[in-house]
């Protein structure tokens, strides 16, 4: 093969990469708000109180996130091309289950296998992604990355909405089917395969997780509903405090533990990861009661309110591409620092101007500041994310990362949700409004610590950074079999 074919094959590789890779991780990232905009219709349908309605956006965001590091893991060990398509395979079946869900135990617990599916396939996206594109082009394809998952996590209300009004609430689940039966053949052709360390598998450190995060986010969902000092609430709390410390514990201390906490030494990690952890705190707790405020409170349809969030949720598509550019010139802590500062803005301006009477060109600003804080974030993060560890360590740190944000997700509906209990309710517009107020505060100040901390990262890559990031793509064809 001539060099300039190889060149021409190479190329191609990388586009097919990038088209795989950006429509799984849509996939996933959507299903993360698409139900938000759907649960007045499937609370009509299903039934279910507050906690329920809770239950089918973090019974996905729990599991997602308390398995990506362990799908990182499998995907490194037997190979991340076949355990991308059992991710796939997992997700879309379970997608397929949710739609036919005859009630709202078996959707929360549909909800809750999709998680699983999209724990093994997120993660394995970004490092199939890696090892597929130059060094040099990375950035770009970051960006372009972050701009699809950008946009799905933020247009779910939309896409949820208008799928509600117009068809049925089911098919925002029947939507990932064709998708995924789609992209299916198309990485078991175009993907090359390629493993990491082959390290063994952390069970224990997936438990002591798993137990951990889901007796928080399960205390902070039924407080405000049985009481803080419930026998139920504490338990949560204390035992998923204790088991949290122990996998920090585990991490510091295990020979191949599944997060090694030496990770966390380097600053550049530490800042972004935070960073993550806040940013999806405030996004995905003010995107859950935004959507229902648009709808409940000021009277739009579901596709009405999806229609006027798009200067939020839209921006990523004009944007994050554009800040992907940005951060291979001029690095990324000063584009994530802004971006979030914009988004802890938008938030708390939307704090400030709501009431039962709003008008659309008064939330405006609002929508667009937050939509171009948020598009300034995705990109660059995953940039800085990638490039802060060794190659061989891009897809723990890759599942770090998505685990810390979906771990941010679940209990920003949590936190928010708790807040917006504890100030209002559902009783009455101005009753909501008093909830609603509050908890856009609370994000906004959780997003602008967010903000802090990627002010913290490094300013310029240490030398053995960036030359680790420059040779990722020699370990990976050294991996690689076809």
């Amino acid at each position: 093969m001539s060099q300039e074919t190889a060149q021409t094959a190479r190329r191609g590789g990388a586009v097919w990469a990038l088209v795989i890779t950006s429509v799984a991780g849509f996939m996933a990232a959507l299903d993360n708000l698409v139900v938000t905009t759907a649960l007045p219709s499937i609370r009509k349908d299903l039934g279910g109180a507050l906690g329920d309605l809770e239950w089918t956006v973090s019974a996905y965001t729990l599991t997602f996130a308390v398995l990506l590091m362990f799908g990182a893991a499998l995907g490194d060990r037997f190979g991340r091309r076949r355990l991308f398509m059992t991710g796939l395979t997992i997700f879309t079946g379970a997608s397929a289950a949710a739609a036919l869900a005859p009630g709202i135990n078996s959707l929360i617990a549909a909800r809750a296998v999709q998680g699983v599916g999209a724990a093994i396939m997120m993660p394995l996206t970004l490092t199939l992604l890696t090892a597929a594109v130059p060094v040099a082009k990375r950035g770009m394809a970051y960006g372009i990355w972050g701009a699809v998952n950008g946009l799905a996590v933020a247009s779910g209300p939309l896409i949820g909405g208008s799928l509600t009004e117009h068809v049925s609430w089911q098919w925002i689940f029947w939507l990932n089917v064709p998708l995924g039966l789609a992209v299916l053949p198309l990485a078991r052709l175009r993907l090359a395969e390629s493993h990491g360390t082959g390290a063994p598998l952390d069970i224990p450190g997936t438990l002591l997780a798993s137990g951990g995060l889901f007796g928080i986010v399960y205390a902070l969902i039924r407080g405000n509903i049985d009481g803080w000092t419930s026998g139920p609430v504490l338990t949560g709390l204390i035992a998923g405090g204790a088991l949290l410390a122990g996998f920090v514990y585990h991490g510091i201390h295990s020979k191949n533990p599944m997060l090694p906490m030496r990770l966390f030494r380097s600053r550049a990690f530490s800042a972004i990861n935070a960073a993550s952890l806040l940013m999806f705190v405030g996004m995905f707790g003010s995107i859950f009661l935004l959507s229902q405020f648009l709808q409940g409170v000021v009277g739009y349809s579901p596709t009405e309110a999806g229609l006027r969030m798009l200067p939020w949720t839209g921006m990523p598509m004009i944007v994050a591409p554009i800040a992907g550019y940005l951060s291979d010139r001029i690095g990324g802590r000063p584009v994530v620092t802004v971006g979030l500062a914009l988004q802890a803005v938008g938030l708390g301006w939307f704090a400030m101007i709501v009431s039962p009477d709003v008008s659309y060109a008064a939330q405006l600003p609002a929508l667009i500041i937050s939509g171009i804080g948020m598009a300034l974030y995705f990109a660059p993060a995953a940039n800085l994310v990638m490039s802060s560890v060794r190659p061989s360590e891009q897809g723990i740190a890759s599942g770090a990362n998505n685990a810390l944000r979906e771990v941010g997700g679940a209990l920003g509906i949590a936190i928010l949700a708790s807040v917006f209990s504890a100030q209002g309710g559902y009783e009455s517009a101005q009753r909501f409004v008093d909830g609603l107020s509050p908890a856009l505060w609370v994000g906004a100040v959780l997003v602008g610590v967010g903000a802090v901390a990627a002010a913290l990262l490094p300013r310029r890559q240490p030398v053995t950074e960036t030359l680790a990031a420059a040779s990722a793509s020699t370990p990976a064809l050294e991996t690689v079999s076809h």
